[in-house]
Protein backbone atom coordinates (compact mmCIF):
# COMPACT_ATOMS: atom_id res chain seq x y z
CA UNK A 1 0.00 0.00 0.00
CA UNK A 2 1.27 3.47 -0.88
CA UNK A 3 2.12 5.52 2.20
CA UNK A 4 1.19 9.15 1.51
CA UNK A 5 1.89 12.00 3.90
CA UNK A 6 1.88 15.78 4.01
CA UNK A 7 5.16 17.36 5.12
CA UNK A 8 4.81 20.96 6.25
CA UNK A 9 8.00 22.91 6.78
CA UNK A 10 8.08 25.41 9.62
CA UNK A 11 10.52 27.56 11.53
CA UNK A 12 10.35 30.42 14.03
CA UNK A 13 13.14 32.54 12.52
CA UNK A 14 11.44 33.95 9.43
CA UNK A 15 13.28 37.10 8.40
CA UNK A 16 10.30 39.32 7.59
CA UNK A 17 7.93 38.17 10.36
CA UNK A 18 9.64 36.07 13.05
CA UNK A 19 7.44 33.54 14.83
CA UNK A 20 4.65 34.08 12.32
CA UNK A 21 3.14 30.59 12.46
CA UNK A 22 2.36 31.07 16.17
CA UNK A 23 0.90 34.59 15.77
CA UNK A 24 -2.66 34.69 17.08
CA UNK A 25 -5.89 35.20 15.17
CA UNK A 26 -9.16 34.90 17.10
CA UNK A 27 -7.04 33.86 20.08
CA UNK A 28 -5.47 30.87 18.32
CA UNK A 29 -2.08 30.40 16.60
CA UNK A 30 -2.12 30.42 12.82
CA UNK A 31 -0.65 26.92 12.91
CA UNK A 32 -3.95 25.68 14.36
CA UNK A 33 -5.80 26.72 11.22
CA UNK A 34 -3.12 25.25 8.97
CA UNK A 35 -3.34 21.89 10.73
CA UNK A 36 -7.15 21.81 10.84
CA UNK A 37 -7.55 22.65 7.17
CA UNK A 38 -4.94 20.09 6.13
CA UNK A 39 -7.04 17.48 7.98
CA UNK A 40 -9.71 17.99 5.29
CA UNK A 41 -7.38 16.07 2.97
CA UNK A 42 -7.71 12.95 5.19
CA UNK A 43 -3.93 12.52 4.94
CA UNK A 44 -1.45 12.27 7.84
CA UNK A 45 0.59 15.39 8.57
CA UNK A 46 4.24 15.63 9.58
CA UNK A 47 6.03 18.82 10.62
CA UNK A 48 9.59 19.39 9.41
CA UNK A 49 11.15 21.94 11.78
CA UNK A 50 14.71 22.98 12.45
CA UNK A 51 17.02 21.74 15.17
CA UNK A 52 17.59 25.33 16.34
CA UNK A 53 16.56 26.40 19.83
CA UNK A 54 13.84 28.86 18.68
CA UNK A 55 11.99 25.92 17.14
CA UNK A 56 11.64 24.26 20.54
CA UNK A 57 8.31 26.11 20.61
CA UNK A 58 7.22 24.27 17.45
CA UNK A 59 8.36 20.94 18.87
CA UNK A 60 6.29 21.65 21.98
CA UNK A 61 3.30 22.53 19.78
CA UNK A 62 3.69 19.26 17.86
CA UNK A 63 3.91 17.21 21.03
CA UNK A 64 0.89 18.92 22.57
CA UNK A 65 -1.15 18.28 19.41
CA UNK A 66 0.28 14.77 18.90
CA UNK A 67 1.74 15.67 15.55
CA UNK A 68 4.76 13.65 14.40
CA UNK A 69 7.71 15.88 13.55
CA UNK A 70 11.30 15.84 12.38
CA UNK A 71 14.04 18.28 13.36
CA UNK A 72 16.81 19.01 10.87
CA UNK A 73 18.88 21.63 9.10
CA UNK A 74 17.56 25.19 8.90
CA UNK A 75 19.23 25.99 5.56
CA UNK A 76 19.18 22.56 3.91
CA UNK A 77 15.41 22.15 3.86
CA UNK A 78 15.70 19.49 1.15
CA UNK A 79 17.68 17.33 3.59
CA UNK A 80 15.05 18.04 6.26
CA UNK A 81 12.31 16.78 3.93
CA UNK A 82 14.32 13.70 2.97
CA UNK A 83 14.96 12.96 6.65
CA UNK A 84 11.25 13.34 7.49
CA UNK A 85 10.14 11.12 4.59
CA UNK A 86 12.70 8.51 5.59
CA UNK A 87 11.79 8.55 9.29
CA UNK A 88 8.10 8.08 8.52
CA UNK A 89 8.57 5.74 5.55
CA UNK A 90 6.59 7.86 3.09
CA UNK A 91 6.23 6.73 -0.51
CA UNK A 92 4.50 9.91 -1.71
CA UNK A 93 5.07 13.38 -0.27
CA UNK A 94 2.76 16.37 -0.36
CA UNK A 95 4.86 19.46 0.30
CA UNK A 96 3.30 22.53 1.93
CA UNK A 97 4.62 25.41 4.01
CA UNK A 98 3.22 26.31 7.40
CA UNK A 99 2.83 30.00 6.58
CA UNK A 100 -0.34 29.13 4.61
CA UNK A 101 -3.06 29.00 7.29
CA UNK A 102 -5.99 29.02 4.84
CA UNK A 103 -4.97 26.42 2.27
CA UNK A 104 -7.64 24.05 1.00
CA UNK A 105 -7.10 20.50 2.27
CA UNK A 106 -10.02 19.14 0.25
CA UNK A 107 -8.49 20.40 -2.99
CA UNK A 108 -5.20 18.83 -1.93
CA UNK A 109 -6.83 15.48 -1.19
CA UNK A 110 -8.45 15.44 -4.63
CA UNK A 111 -5.11 16.24 -6.25
CA UNK A 112 -3.45 13.35 -4.40
CA UNK A 113 -6.10 10.95 -5.73
CA UNK A 114 -5.33 12.18 -9.24
CA UNK A 115 -1.63 11.66 -8.58
CA UNK A 116 -2.11 8.12 -7.28
CA UNK A 117 -4.34 7.19 -10.21
CA UNK A 118 -1.50 8.06 -12.59
CA UNK A 119 0.71 5.33 -11.03
CA UNK A 120 3.84 7.16 -12.15
CA UNK A 121 6.70 7.66 -9.65
CA UNK A 122 8.31 10.13 -12.09
CA UNK A 123 5.30 12.47 -11.88
CA UNK A 124 5.43 15.88 -10.22
CA UNK A 125 1.93 17.34 -9.71
CA UNK A 126 1.31 20.81 -8.32
CA UNK A 127 -0.68 24.02 -8.52
CA UNK A 128 2.43 26.23 -8.35
CA UNK A 129 4.16 26.01 -11.74
CA UNK A 130 1.14 27.16 -13.73
CA UNK A 131 -0.32 29.34 -11.03
CA UNK A 132 -4.06 30.02 -11.08
CA UNK A 133 -4.81 29.64 -7.34
CA UNK A 134 -4.03 32.33 -4.76
CA UNK A 135 -0.59 32.22 -3.25
CA UNK A 136 -1.20 30.45 0.03
CA UNK A 137 -3.01 27.49 -1.56
CA UNK A 138 0.29 25.99 -2.75
CA UNK A 139 1.02 22.27 -2.73
CA UNK A 140 3.36 19.90 -4.58
CA UNK A 141 3.01 16.12 -4.86
CA UNK A 142 5.94 13.87 -5.74
CA UNK A 143 7.34 10.44 -4.99
CA UNK A 144 9.98 9.44 -2.49
CA UNK A 145 11.98 8.32 -5.53
CA UNK A 146 12.10 11.88 -6.87
CA UNK A 147 12.82 13.32 -3.43
CA UNK A 148 15.76 10.96 -2.91
CA UNK A 149 17.05 11.79 -6.38
CA UNK A 150 16.93 15.52 -5.66
CA UNK A 151 18.60 15.01 -2.28
CA UNK A 152 21.41 13.02 -3.90
CA UNK A 153 22.09 15.34 -6.83
CA UNK A 154 20.96 18.91 -6.01
CA UNK A 155 23.98 21.06 -5.15
CA UNK A 156 22.91 24.70 -5.59
CA UNK A 157 22.07 26.51 -2.33
CA UNK A 158 18.67 27.53 -3.74
CA UNK A 159 17.93 23.88 -4.56
CA UNK A 160 18.66 22.85 -0.98
CA UNK A 161 16.77 25.76 0.62
CA UNK A 162 13.63 25.58 -1.53
CA UNK A 163 13.36 21.76 -1.76
CA UNK A 164 11.87 21.27 -5.22
CA UNK A 165 13.68 23.41 -7.86
CA UNK A 166 15.74 20.39 -8.89
CA UNK A 167 12.46 18.61 -9.65
CA UNK A 168 10.35 21.33 -11.21
CA UNK A 169 13.24 22.55 -13.34
CA UNK A 170 13.61 18.92 -14.50
CA UNK A 171 17.37 18.79 -14.02
CA UNK A 172 17.34 15.02 -14.55
CA UNK A 173 15.34 15.34 -17.78
CA UNK A 174 13.11 12.48 -16.61
CA UNK A 175 10.38 14.21 -14.59
CA UNK A 176 6.82 14.29 -15.93
CA UNK A 177 4.45 17.12 -15.02
CA UNK A 178 0.79 17.61 -14.29
CA UNK A 179 -0.79 20.90 -13.26
CA UNK A 180 -3.81 21.61 -11.07
CA UNK A 181 -5.58 24.67 -12.45
CA UNK A 182 -8.82 26.51 -11.78
CA UNK A 183 -10.98 27.89 -14.58
CA UNK A 184 -10.64 31.52 -13.45
CA UNK A 185 -7.17 32.79 -12.59
CA UNK A 186 -6.91 34.21 -9.07
CA UNK A 187 -3.14 33.93 -8.72
CA UNK A 188 -2.91 37.65 -7.89
CA UNK A 189 -4.54 37.04 -4.50
CA UNK A 190 -2.20 36.53 -1.57
CA UNK A 191 -3.26 34.33 1.37
CA UNK A 192 0.16 33.43 2.71
CA UNK A 193 1.83 35.09 5.72
CA UNK A 194 5.29 36.52 5.16
CA UNK A 195 4.92 40.13 6.33
CA UNK A 196 2.90 42.14 8.88
CA UNK A 197 0.49 43.23 6.12
CA UNK A 198 -0.08 39.60 5.13
CA UNK A 199 -0.87 38.83 8.75
CA UNK A 200 -3.31 41.76 8.93
CA UNK A 201 -5.29 40.31 6.02
CA UNK A 202 -5.36 36.76 7.39
CA UNK A 203 -6.29 37.94 10.89
CA UNK A 204 -9.09 40.11 9.45
CA UNK A 205 -10.43 37.25 7.32
CA UNK A 206 -10.45 34.82 10.25
CA UNK A 207 -11.84 37.19 12.89
CA UNK A 208 -14.35 39.15 10.80
CA UNK A 209 -15.37 36.80 7.97
CA UNK A 210 -15.14 33.28 9.41
CA UNK A 211 -12.49 32.39 6.86
CA UNK A 212 -11.19 29.35 8.74
CA UNK A 213 -14.38 27.44 7.90
CA UNK A 214 -14.63 28.52 4.25
CA UNK A 215 -13.60 26.34 1.34
CA UNK A 216 -10.97 27.54 -1.09
CA UNK A 217 -13.62 28.60 -3.61
CA UNK A 218 -15.58 30.42 -0.91
CA UNK A 219 -12.44 32.31 0.14
CA UNK A 220 -11.83 33.36 -3.45
CA UNK A 221 -15.45 34.50 -3.77
CA UNK A 222 -15.03 36.52 -0.57
CA UNK A 223 -11.96 38.28 -1.95
CA UNK A 224 -13.73 38.87 -5.28
CA UNK A 225 -16.48 40.67 -3.36
CA UNK A 226 -14.10 42.72 -1.18
CA UNK A 227 -11.31 44.39 -3.17
CA UNK A 228 -10.51 46.49 -0.09
CA UNK A 229 -9.33 43.27 1.60
CA UNK A 230 -7.20 42.29 -1.38
CA UNK A 231 -5.59 45.74 -1.22
CA UNK A 232 -4.28 45.12 2.31
CA UNK A 233 -1.33 43.11 1.01
CA UNK A 234 -1.49 43.49 -2.78
CA UNK A 235 1.77 45.48 -2.71
CA UNK A 236 3.81 42.67 -1.12
CA UNK A 237 6.35 41.10 -3.44
CA UNK A 238 7.00 37.40 -3.01
CA UNK A 239 10.62 36.54 -2.21
CA UNK A 240 12.42 35.20 -5.24
CA UNK A 241 14.23 31.86 -5.31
Amino acid sequence: MTNVGIISQARMTSTRLPGKVLHLAAGRPLLDYHVERLAWSKLPLYLAITANTPDDALAAYAETHRLPYTRGSEDDVLARFQQCAQEHDLDVIVRVTSDCPLLDGKLMGEAVQEYLAAKNPRLYLSNVLERTYPRGFDFEVFSRELLEEAHAHAVLPADREHVTPYLHQNRSGRVEFRHVRRAEDRSAYRLTVDTPDDFTLIKTLIENYGAAKLSGDELIQLLDAHPELVALNAHIEQKKI
